[in-house]
């Protein structure tokens, strides 16, 4: 029985390893791989239930399709200038 334990182990640690793998060599979710170009997101619910780290795109100038890392959009933050600064104090 032990022997059983340790083999399901070892194919769920590779399995594990496959899968960060894969996953990291996914693309990020803003732009084309191959033409730099905005992406599109295709919703599949079925595919968001199962893997929410993962979304479906499609590139509208070179028609490139497929699964991409789900990130968040970062908000730039804008530095104030010296001049709002000091109308602020004031």
């Amino acid at each position: 029985m032990l022997i059983v334990v340790v083999l399901f182990a070892t194919v769920l640690l590779r399995a594990v390893i496959v899968m960060t793998v894969v996953y990291l060599m996914l693309p990020k979710a803003f732009f084309c791989p191959r033409c730099a170009d905005k992406l599109a997101s295709i919703r599949h619910p079925i595919l968001r239930w199962v893997l929410p780290q993962v979304e479906h795109r499609w590139c509208l100038g070179c028609g490139w399709s497929g699964i991409v890392r789900r990130v968040r959009e970062r908000r730039r933050i804008l530095p104030q200038s010296r001049v709002i600064n000091r109308a602020a104090r004031s």
